[in-house]
């Protein structure tokens, strides 16, 4: 089971919904920001950033994960979340379990606004016997088809902007490319290297790179659960960097615990580069400066 972010109680969504069933009136609310701009609401500062760069001046965003040391999974919505998803005319959500609480909420208020699914968006579907990575913004393809998916609901909502929407989404696909030039450098000069990792959050773009996750699965489904991993498994993991068998370790900082203490001390003793990544954008940055630094830092750490 993928871990998810926890809930707040059925009889508590029930009663936030009643209690803010006013706020969501045929006013225009719900579809204008305030200022004539159209309101957007998304579930992490990483869509709200795209959303943004979609958007420009013509759109007022609020990214209800928006605090860079903060753990996504272990985020509760509260009256305040709900209520800005009521005067929403867009939603941006991550889905794939990664950030239900969206869905929740949203069926506990009276308006009606366009989600956009980026896991839907991706395509991107679990292999037989396998659950979904559904940390998609880690894949650069699917970030920009998640752009021209706002733009295209931008569009309709505004459609006297739409060319500049349009516009904007194109931009951003050309940063992507040149990420995806910086993804495909790393395969060129690494592909089939091996690479441990505590979590699946940088996944896809590790494996976009041409590198091979070499961490057994039972240890990085035991994190991403927040469940104890098997001592046999922890041993395992261990092994990989006592044996030299990986190039680099890339973890999540955001999520740490005694057991990824040991993988990352281990792999500073065994001197394998150890590459910290992030769920959530860093303070000062956006998708594509965020993304790139990411791709430096693996690539340096490879060639070390």
């Amino acid at each position: 089971m993928t871990r998810t972010t926890t809930l707040l109680a059925a009889t508590t969504a029930v009663g936030l919904a009643l209690g803010l069933a006013g706020c969501s009136s045929g006013d225009g609310t719900a579809t204008d920001g305030g200022d004539g701009t159209v309101a957007v609401v998304t579930s992490t500062n990483v869509y709200g950033d795209i959303a943004s760069r979609v958007g420009g001046d013509l759109v007022s965003v609020t990214s209800i994960v928006d605090d860079p040391a903060a753990d996504p999974h272990s985020f509760e919505p509260s009256a305040h979340t709900q209520l800005l998803l009521s005067k929403a005319a867009l939603v941006v959500e991550n889905g794939g379990g990664y950030d239900d609480f969206v869905d929740t909420m949203l069926d506990a208020v009276s308006t009606d606004p366009v989600v956009v699914n980026a896991v839907d968006v991706s395509g991107k579907t679990a292999a037989a016997g396998e659950e979904l990575n559904e940390h998609v913004w880690y894949d650069f393809g699917s970030m920009a088809k998640v752009a021209d998916a706002i733009a295209d609901e931008l569009a309709t909502i505004d459609p006297d902007h739409a060319a500049t929407y349009t516009k904007n989404a194109a931009s951003f696909g050309t940063d992507i490319d040149t990420l995806v030039a910086g993804s495909d450098a790393i395969k060129a000069a690494h592909g089939g290297e091996g690479v441990a990792i505590t979590e699946p959050v940088p996944l896809y773009l590790l494996e976009n790179a041409g590198l091979v996750d070499k961490t057994p699965e039972a240890f990085s489904e035991a994190i991403e659960e927040e469940t104890d991993v098997p001592p046999t498994v922890l041993r395992e993991t261990l092994a990989l960097f006592t044996d030299h068998a990986v190039s680099a370790l890339v973890y999540n900082e955001q999520t740490t615990g005694s057991q990824t203490e040991l993988v990352l001390a281990a792999a500073k003793k065994s001197g394998t580069p150890v590459v910290p990544v992030t769920e959530t954008m860093p303070e000062g940055t956006d998708y594509v400066s965020w993304m790139t630094a990411n791709l430096d830092a693996v690539s340096s750490a490879l060639a070390s």
